[in-house]
């Protein structure tokens, strides 16, 4: 993995942190492709039975970090052609990848999680945040919208009223007020010894079993993801290249 990404294998645990802390684990396209290999570094290591997604320094992550991403038009062109086998391109393959993975994945958040960051944390299978931490769905701030997986995953979560207050406001909620609408799984002062003890309940019952309930429920709650990503897709690029193309002017 780059130097902003790191994955660490425990016995039949794997930990992937953020690290990019100076900039609150904002996203840059290259952190976005590590995320996407790491997932696969996991799936490669059979003895895995549990991941914690974590981020180093003061926050989980501040979401996709707009100046960096934008450099280069044609690098968004690139990352945003989808994989015609799975449906999604970088940007959403970097959160999706997490669903893909037989074993459950769990975020430990603190700090801000923001757009980018938050579609991240959604992609795993459960949230457990700090008292103190922060969630927006950030994106229409910055005149885009969420599309790393983002509609998908708050369609599961979340009723449609709050979904789009949520994106059409950019409001900030808090961990008490994320956890009511179902955001976040828990709230914990340590958010990841606590992901370790929920690992440590769901790892003591049988891994195919765990693997079989994961994907049934992800395949069956929502039906449409594909043809979803395609939406956001066709609606989020020409929002991106209008930016790109406004900074090089």
């Amino acid at each position: 993995m780059g130097e902003h990404l790191t994955v660490r294998f425990d016995s039949d645990r794997a930990y992937v942190a953020l690290n990019r802390p100076d900039k609150h684990n904002g996203l840059t396209l290259e952190m976005l492709r590590d995320l996407v290999r790491a997932a696969r570094k996991v799936a490669d290591h059979k003895e895995t039975r549990a991941v914690f997604l974590t981020g180093n320094g003061p926050s989980f992550s501040s979401g996709l970090d707009i100046a960096a991403a934008t450099r280069d038009p044609l690098a968004i062109v690139r990352e945003f052609l989808p994989r015609p086998w799975r449906g999604t391109n970088t940007f959403q393959e970097a959160c999706w990848a997490w669903r893909r993975l037989d074993v459950p994945v769990i975020a430990a958040v603190h700090g801000r999680c923001f757009g980018g960051g938050l579609q991240l944390a959604l992609a795993a299978d459960f949230r457990i945040a700090t008292p103190t931490a922060e969630f927006s769905v950030m994106e229409t701030a910055h005149g885009l919208i969420p599309d790393m997986t983002g509609t998908a995953s708050l369609a599961q979560l979340i009723g449609i009223d709050q979904a789009k207050l949520l994106s059409m406001t950019a409001d900030r909620v808090d961990a008490a007020h994320a956890a009511e609408l179902g955001l976040i799984t828990d709230i914990a002062e340590d958010p990841l010894a606590a992901a370790e003890a929920l690992a440590d309940r769901i790892t003591a019952r049988d891994h195919r079993a765990v693997a079989a309930a994961k994907h049934l429920f992800d395949n069956s709650w929502q039906l449409r993801s594909r043809a979803g990503f395609a939406a956001e897709r066709a609606a989020q690029l020409p929002l991106l290249l209008h930016k790109a193309f406004a900074r090089s002017d």
